[in-house]
């Protein structure tokens, strides 16, 4: 029997973090990670297999990064555990008693069986697996008409990466805009007319009705009785909380099915944790549920989750999810922070808007320089920042985490406004044009004037 202070059961982000950051905070303690997988693959960096990377071997975290920071790794998988003796059981019959438990265990593909077709041979939900993604990589160099199912980040990624590897792709989401959940629709229209100009096919509003082949894939038919030809369908339909570990603990789970926690991280159970897809997810505005499964999420809760393992070292608690996204579809970087303007509405914010658009470098006329449009939204009576999109060049991507910081941390327009940054004429927008200061004025010229 191996003996573990603290015992973490899952391999990606949520994990990895977990199980490192908790050698940093308790060096005393023995750290035993376990997963199934041989090895694990960047969550992100997957759709990037299938074009950019071409290969899968180039989106593996590496496990160093475990063993470095003296983590006991094993690679099996978990098949039963006692919570009363605090026995977990691995399917080669190796038993690990532990200390405290925690449930990384993620998440897993919807797989649409309410289409029919949907387990026709050809049809691929994405599993996080080095092999079978693998394998997958293998047989779509074969093919070339390829419909993705699912307009979120996932699909989109997906849908880009095909096109980028000489693939004709259709990609189908049944709301009326792709990227919907994280986005208003003047960005969301950025995004779609960018995909459009690109060569996508591109079918918004549209239900996919049935998949039809003999045997494997031949044609996709919607709603309404039009028929494409397609020679694999990949599923980005999203994905669910893998909590069977957990059912078999008898732990809470909420009515999505996912494990219930506290702000400590901490489940039912007094010595259980969970972190990652496989916990639950409250929004940092309304503490209500909400489907936002990222690996960033996790890596804060796990970063939790490791400080409170054995009571509280300093003040560190996880305070709700602020949705912070970012993507690159071809030559747009997307990202978003807080709430959009729909969802502000649908909780009953009373908000105010600041926008501006500028060159992301000074003078504009420099090489390689790109627009940025950034729209923020404050609360009109409290003058804090509630939400930020922006669109441009590949500097957005570290923008919206200041703008991500800023919310957190309840910054108003005010101090946006006047927030000092530093900047260069290669880097960044002009100091008398930076985007977040203009468009915070802007928004606060309307607040001032309410």
């Amino acid at each position: 029997m191996i003996n573990a202070d603290i015992l973490v059961i899952g391999g990606s982000a949520g994990g990895i973090l977990t199980a490192t950051t908790s050698r940093r905070m308790y060096p005393d303690k023995k750290v035993v990670m376990v997963r199934k997988n041989k090895s694990v693959m960047v969550p992100c960096g997957i759709p990037y297999i299938f074009g950019t990377l071409n290969d899968t071997a180039k989106n593996r975290i590496p496990d160093e990064m475990v063993k470095n920071a003296g983590v006991e790794l094993i690679i099996d998988e978990v098949t039963n555990i006692d919570k009363e003796n605090k026995v977990a059981k691995l399917n080669s019959g190796e038993e690990i008693k532990f200390d405290k438990l925690v449930l990384a265990t993620g998440s897993l593909p919807i797989v649409p069986k309410f289409i029919n077709g949907y387990d026709l041979e050809n049809v691929f939900p994405i599993i996080k697996d080095e092999e079978y993604l693998g394998d997958l990589l293998n047989k779509l160099k074969e093919m070339k008409d390829i419909v993705v199912i699912g307009g979120g980040f996932i699909g989109v990624e997906f849908a880009e990466q095909l096109k980028i590897n000489g693939k004709n792709v259709t990609l189908v989401e049944v709301a009326d805009k792709i990227l919907w959940q994280a986005f208003d629709d003047e960005y969301a229209d950025i995004a779609q007319q960018e995909m459009i100009n690109n060569g996508i096919n591109l079918r918004v509003g549209t239900k996919v009705k049935a998949i039809l082949g003999n045997g494997k894939v031949e044609e996709v038919e919607f709603e309404g009785g039009e028929k494409i030809k397609a020679d694999a369908v990949i599923l980005g339909m999203g994905v669910v909380p893998n909590t069977e570990l957990a059912k078999q603990l008898g732990l809470k789970l909420n009515e999505k099915g996912a494990i219930l926690v506290d702000e400590y991280m901490r489940t039912s159970e007094r010595d259980i944790f969970a972190v990652g897809d496989c916990a639950e997810k409250r929004c940092f505005f309304t503490n209500k549920n909400v489907p936002i499964l990222l690996a960033s999420t996790a890596a804060m809760e796990a970063k939790v989750a490791a400080t409170n393992l054995f009571g509280i070292k300093f003040v560190r608690e996880n305070r709700g999810t602020i949705s912070a996204f970012s993507t690159k579809v071809f030559n747009k970087t997307l990202a978003a922070a807080g709430l959009t303007e729909r969802r502000a509405k649908e909780e009953g914010f009373d908000y105010v808007v600041g926008k501006f658009a500028t060159m992301d470098k000074h003078p504009g006329s420099l090489p390689n320089t790109s627009k940025i449009e950034l729209k923020l939204m404050f609360s009109k009576t409290s003058g804090v920042l509630i939400g930020a999109q922006v669109v441009g060049g590949e500097s957005v991507g570290e923008m919206i985490n200041i703008l991500s910081l800023a919310i957190q941390k309840g910054l108003t327009a005010n101090e946006l406004n006047t927030f000092q940054v530093a900047t260069h004429p290669l880097l960044t927008s002009s100091p008398i044009a930076y985007p977040i200061n203009a468009a915070s004025l802007d928004a606060l010229t309307k607040i001032n004037n309410k």
